[in-house]
């Protein structure tokens, strides 16, 4: 699909969050909304903890019984209270910038999926610019609350190798994380030629363009031949959405174009377009497209897996190493240079799990033997937009899946012996603040038994 990557995770979860907040609720046997806690200066109520309890389980917590969720959350949410007001004290700044563009990806997600602005209104019973307002200052304490647990967390100094190996030394080896099983590997990457299959695609589409000119309709040509088959089933059609959900290229296009007018071609990273404005709304509009990708023949194919052969069997017979024919031969611009070593473009590492393989290259990978070169193959790129390419793996090295071990797993033992230094940070933190912080607990929620002591003070217990 040509749009770009939305959150629908977040947009579910405001929508869900904002709905359950924008109707009447009542809670607990006729109790109408109340202030269930005070810490500092900030307040929770009741409607938040419900909300949120809706929440985990719209997103598929397991159900708790329901004064335990309820605790649960409660703590939570006084756990950001806390950082909230320590962030307020310690003078932090909202970043602005920030929250202005998490806030334009929620508006968008939300205009998306719900079909344009009225709608929205009409979901929420709230103008849109009421919406933002909200959701703006939500944001803008969810970063003050980040800034501050980073700011705590960064004064955790990193551990020295030598602190590393005493931690290994004392941890109870089962709490340590587990490795999978990783892999090695070497390739050498060719692509097929482009030139004739872009050709191709521009001609066919300009056919396309003269035949809706000449009378034919749009939606039926989509229907038949777009290789987006999610619209396609729709004659193309896209909805209404921010032209921000769309590739800069193709949105800028659309938006151009008058109500029934159909665009040149288009190039995006995920092919080539025609573009049929249907409507426009200020900043939104929904459009037809038909989308074409280049299609190789089996010529073209053919040569790739040819040459390949032919440098895989010069390999075997020792008349060119590996790693020397990839420096000739590879057209993979990130792993020539290295004798064709594969490194994960997020980590940095040469070893990757299997969840980091593509499927295709995984299937050869999987049966074979260190030292191992397979024969040529068709896969596709690391850029994301499905590029096809043809390449032979040599397997360098297998690591089975274990417990991290310090001599083979040195960095991720480190990380995680890190991570629980910083969660003593956050917890000291949170039980320092704890004794000199105002809080005070609801009748209802004082018997909850909270992970962490020191939520409900002992005059409160009392009285």
């Amino acid at each position: 699909m040509f749009l770009r990557k939305i959150s629908a995770v977040i947009a579910v979860l405001i929508i869900l969050a904002s709905a359950s907040g924008a109707r009447a609720q009542i809670y607990n046997n006729g109790l109408i909304d109340k202030t269930v806690a005070l810490i500092g200066n900030e307040s929770i109520l009741l409607s938040q903890i419900e909300e949120q309890v809706q929440l985990m389980l719209a997103n598929g917590s397991a159900p708790a019984e329901d004064k335990k969720m309820r605790c649960l959350v409660l703590e939570q949410t006084l756990q950001q209270k806390m950082f909230l007001n320590q962030a307020k004290m310690d003078s932090l700044v909202i970043s602005s910038d920030m929250v202005e563009a998490q806030l334009q990806e929620r508006v968008d997600n939300i205009l998306y999926r719900l079909g344009g602005e009225a709608q929205v209104e009409e979901y929420f019973r709230k103008p849109l610019f009421r919406l933002k307002e909200d959701w703006r200052a939500i944001l803008g304490e969810q970063n003050l609350i980040q800034q501050e647990q980073r700011q705590i967390v960064s004064e955790v100094p990193n551990l020295t190798p030598s602190e590393v190996r005493r931690f290994y030394k004392k941890v109870d080896k089962d709490s340590l994380p587990a490795i999978s099983t990783q892999y090695k590997m070497r390739h050498i990457v060719l692509y097929p030629d482009k030139e004739d299959a872009v050709m191709a695609v521009k001609e066919k589409l300009l056919e396309f363009r003269q035949r809706v000119i000449n009378g034919e309709r749009f939606s039926s040509l989509a229907a038949l031949y777009s290789d987006d088959k999610e619209s396609a089933i729709r004659g193309g059609e896209l909805g209404m959405a921010p032209k921000a959900m769309f590739w800069p290229a193709f949105s800028d296009a659309a938006v151009s174009l008058k109500e029934g007018q159909i665009s040149q071609i288009v190039e995006t990273p995920d092919g080539f377009h025609l573009i049929q404005m249907i409507e426009k709304k200020g900043d939104m509009f929904n459009a037809r497209h038909l989308l074409l990708k280049p299609k190789y023949s089996y010529d073209d194919k053919q040569k790739c897996i040819t040459r390949l052969d032919s440098i895989r069997t010069a390999i075997l017979s020792d008349s060119l190493t590996f790693d020397k024919a990839a420096l000739m031969y590879s057209q993979d611009p990130k792993s020539y240079l290295n004798g064709g070593i594969m490194v994960d473009e997020n980590t940095g590492s040469t070893y990757f799990e299997k969840d980091m393989l593509k499927p295709s290259d995984y299937a050869y990978l999987k049966d074979m033997k260190v030292g191992e070169i397979s024969v040529p193959f068709e896969s596709q790129d690391n850029e994301g937009h499905g590029q096809i390419i043809f390449k032979i793996l040599k397997l360098e090295e297998i690591i089975p899946s274990h417990t991290a071990d310090i001599d083979r797993d040195f960095i991720a033992i480190q990380n995680f012996a890190q991570s629980l230094k910083q969660q003593e940070a956050i917890k000291k933190f949170i039980q320092e603040k704890q004794k000199t912080t105002f809080i005070r607990i609801d009748e209802m929620f004082r018997d909850c038994q909270f992970e962490m002591d020191g939520w409900v003070k002992k005059d409160a217990e009392k009285k």
